[in-house]
């Protein structure tokens, strides 16, 4: 079926939207307000986390509001007056459950396995340069506490087809030299691969380019054009319009202004994540072999093309851009009680950025209710890289062939009506 997409949103999500519509033989038009994959995309942990828990497990708040006056936190929430934010941690909360998790997890492992398949195909079949490597990563524990956490999720992952692996200290130590001595024991989950997300972006969307589609950069969607029989294009910055059948909003936390205009409120926040790249080198970082989560800390250590990503951290502070220094460091400064020989020398690049957390531990893919012809594809949070790819297939399948593909349905936004 030939249709004319407008996709707004030039990350991995949206991207990976346009080529696969691309593909299957629509007009598509990419719109991006400012260039391709310069946000949360850009500066991610890079890594293809499948069978990866949800954030919403039991005791999250609780533990996040006992620690909302410590900055370095791996869950902070800024005190400040935001009615909106508070009904999002009510709705968070209530999903904080054992039953959630599960539910969750229906839904996600069998897309996680999904997703490492399209990653191979599409790495192999376009050619793509991005440090694609399917090793696996450690869950690196420093306190038995920490460790029995572990054990307990590779019992959860392990139930939905997934092959942790637990390891003592030494297993670890040996498997990467550069761990602590005081490090006792973790997991290691064989099916998650790593890569750099911004090369993936941009080689995803010359492969969109190569398929027909029209991308553009610094083309701000300033709303959306409906009639009669539902959206029939975008109104772009300047006044300018472009026609289409269908509309994909796939710009993470920014996709809630155009829904509200449509009469759809999504519940979803911005969640501020950091990232520091350090060299590999004696005065910067020992030369990982192989990615590693540090739980206690839940800082994602991703090696890539001479330098180590140290990523992780969950703010909830609105859409400010601001760089809070303290959060920043504590990257760094909790992963040297892992990697003693971490050195103080300069990093290569800093970084922010928002990430669309659903309240309800799940992405937020379908058609909008009530507003037709208009698809959402958002709510990622922190597997945005990782359903990228499986997000593009579903909306590809739901514009082009009326949603015959059951794989949306637990994820509509119908959900929250």
């Amino acid at each position: 079926m030939s249709a004319r997409v407008a996709v707004v949103g030039g990350g991995v999500v949206g991207v990976s939207c346009a080529y696969y519509l691309a593909r299957r033989g629509a007009d598509v038009v990419l719109l991006e307000r400012d260039r391709l994959a310069m946000a949360a995309s850009y500066g991610n942990a890079g890594t293809v986390s499948a069978g990866h828990l949800p954030l919403n497990k039991p005791g999250r708040v609780r533990r996040a509001l006992l620690q909302m006056a410590d900055p370095t936190s791996p869950l902070y929430i800024r005190p400040r007056w935001d009615p909106g934010l508070f009904r999002w941690l009510v709705d968070f909360a209530r999903h904080c459950t054992e039953a959630d998790v599960r539910r969750s997890m229906a839904v996600m492992a069998p897309l996680g396995m999904e997703a490492l398949r399209l990653f191979d195909e599409l790495i192999s079949g376009e050619s793509l340069a991005c440090s694609y490597r399917r090793a696996g990563y450690y869950d690196v524990c420093r306190s038995e506490r920490g460790l029995a956490d572990a054990r307990h999720e590779a019992e959860v992952v392990r139930a939905y087809g997934y092959h942790p692996d637990v390891l003592d200290g030494d297993a670890l130590r040996e498997a990467e030299p550069a761990l602590a001595g005081d490090v006792v024991g973790g997991v290691f989950h064989p099916e998650a691969a790593t890569l750099d997300p911004y090369r993936l972006v941009i080689g995803l969307a010359e492969a969109a380019r190569r398929r027909g589609a029209d991308v553009r950069e610094g083309a701000e969607v300033t709303g959306i054009l409906v009639g009669e029989g539902g959206a029939h294009g975008v109104r772009l910055g300047g006044g300018k319009t472009i026609e289409a059948d269908a509309v994909v909003l796939a710009t993470g936390p920014f996709s809630l202004g155009l829904a509200r205009e449509l009469g759809v409120r999504l519940p979803v926040q911005p969640g501020k994540g950091y990232h520091r790249d350090v060299p590999i080198g004696p005065a910067g970082t020992p030369d990982l072999r192989i990615a590693c989560v540090l739980h206690e800390t839940s800082v994602f250590c991703t090696p890539m093309d001479g330098f180590v990503r140290f990523a992780g951290t969950m703010e909830f502070s609105g859409l400010e851009p601001v760089m809070r220094r303290d959060r920043l460091e504590q990257l760094t400064t909790s992963a040297r009680a892992y990697f003693p020989a971490l050195g103080y020398g300069p990093p290569l690049s800093e970084w922010c950025g928002l990430r669309p957390m659903a309240s309800d531990g799940l992405p937020i893919v379908g058609p909008l209710p009530g507003a037709e012809r208009v698809v959402a594809a958002t709510g990622h949070g922190m597997l945005g890289v990782t359903l990228g790819p499986a997000t593009g297939d579903i909306v590809a399948d739901w514009v082009l062939e009326g949603g015959t593909d059951p794989r949306w349905v637990p994820m509509s936004p119908e959900r929250f009506r």
